[in-house]
């Protein structure tokens, strides 16, 4: 697999700019775990990233719902948040084994809360607190996902 990409002290600007890098070269079906304490900037990453995959209208934080999902043309893109998740049986509830067909784009935040009952990540997004910025790692977790972010090109 490829080297970890990182950057130091990145504004909002960067970070949206590397999301939407990643998002309009995605491959259908990847999954990127977004990780971080509270306020670290992983909404942000998914909003930015949904809305260059073409999103269209207001993006809304499945704080509460847990789960929000996009039609993207012939597939979907799903944004999960399980930050307020109990317990990861829960997600069975939810449908999310309906979610993942192969095609279907998942971003997930808080992902060691769902356990086992999340698909594996293609991409695992770090990010953490430095200052008014913010620290950024993308390590990949899949062959797939290696070659997505060396075919990205990040700023």
């Amino acid at each position: 697999m490829s080297q970890v990409f990182a950057r130091k002290a990145i504004d909002e600007a960067g970070l949206v700019a590397i999301a939407r890098a990643l998002a309009q070269t995605a491959p259908p079906g990847m999954v990127v775990y977004l990780h971080g304490e509270l306020g670290a900037g992983k909404t942000t990453f998914a909003r930015a990233w949904l809305g260059a995959a073409g999103v269209d209208g207001r993006i809304k934080s499945p704080t509460y719902s847990l789960i929000e999902s996009y039609p993207l043309g012939t597939t979907a893109a799903h944004h999960l948040d399980l930050y307020r998740l109990a317990d990861p049986g829960e997600l069975e509830w939810l449908g999310l084994a309906d979610l993942v067909d192969g095609r279907s784009f998942m971003l997930v935040e808080w992902p060691e809360r769902g356990g086992d009952a999340v698909p594996p990540a293609d991409l695992h997004v770090c990010l953490d607190h430095a200052g008014e910025a913010r620290d950024l790692r993308i390590v990949p977790a899949s062959a797939a996902g290696a070659t997505w972010v060396e075919a990205a090109n990040l700023p």
